[in-house]
């Protein structure tokens, strides 16, 4: 099957995907998948298909000393293409270890961003599992071979611990899909808002009490949205933090697939 034949069967798939979620929508799970089917066929080359013997001879791939089955060469193929693509899309290679003056530490899928000033810490912690969203949500033109999907980024939620000697002040944060939602005032454009606060001494319990941003007075709200802009977690703040968090993400994606690729490559 040649490179042309391919694209042909590419397109086909993509009209096809968006005809099946054309009455429902396209998920988030579906997003990336998409995204990334159409980015490849604009900006990369497809690798011609590789040809292999059938039985039990050494797959003629170079990447294993024996055998492999047919699914497994079909996914270290793949995996070959989509790595050079998303390597290609990376904005950052690097991931920063600051961000406006607060320390970046990575542990895995967390995210914790820390800085100290007078007598408080100031942190703020995040997950990149579960956070990738398309923004905007895109017109999808159903008749085009090349779609545009819009962009993928991760939005956590995240949370903001405030600590003063054996206190914190704890905010539950999360991105609005549409200015003044969760109790902010319609005037503003916050990009986040506050789910939840709480206040505890020593170690958070799950008897604590908490208080959700929707519930909370409006004008006690907007106080403490800007109470969080003086420490430092402003709009312009937010979204450094959607771009931190997506180019994070997005580089633990690309080592998932490297891993991915060596783990089916070996034998």
């Amino acid at each position: 099957m040649n490179g042309i034949i391919r694209n042909t069967l590419r397109s086909s798939v993509i009209r096809n995907l968006f005809s099946s979620t054309s009455s429902i929508g396209i998920t988030n799970n579906q997003l990336r998948s998409l995204w990334n089917v159409s980015r490849q066929i604009q900006s990369v080359p497809l690798l011609s298909v590789k040809s292999f013997q059938h039985g039990n001879n050494l797959c003629k791939c170079g990447c294993c000393r024996g055998a492999h089955t047919k699914a497994e060469k079909e996914l270290v193929e793949f995996l070959a293409e989509e790595i050079i693509a998303e390597k290609k899309a990376q904005k950052l290679k690097t991931i920063p270890t600051e961000l406006d003056g607060f320390k970046v530490s990575l542990n895995g899928s967390f995210v914790t961003l820390e800085k100290k000033q007078s007598d408080e810490t100031i942190k703020i912690s995040f997950d990149i599992n579960h956070s990738v969203s398309s923004d905007p949500q895109p017109d999808i033109e159903m008749s085009s071979d090349n779609p545009d999907i819009g962009d993928i980024k991760s939005k956590p939620q995240f949370t903001i611990d405030i600590v003063r000697g054996n206190q914190t002040l704890e905010f539950s944060c999360s991105f609005n899909s549409e200015p003044g939602a969760s109790g902010a005032n319609d005037n503003y454009n916050d990009i986040f808002c506050i789910d939840e606060i709480s206040l505890y001494e020593g170690e958070g319990t799950d008897n604590i009490y908490v208080a959700e941003g929707e519930i909370i007075d409006g004008y006690l709200y907007d106080l403490l949205m800007n109470y969080l802009e003086e420490k430092g977690v402003s709009n312009e703040f937010a979204e450094k933090l959607v771009e931190l968090s997506t180019n994070y993400e997005h580089t633990a994606y690309v080592s998932l697939l490297e891993g991915l690729s060596k783990f089916t490559s070996k034998n």
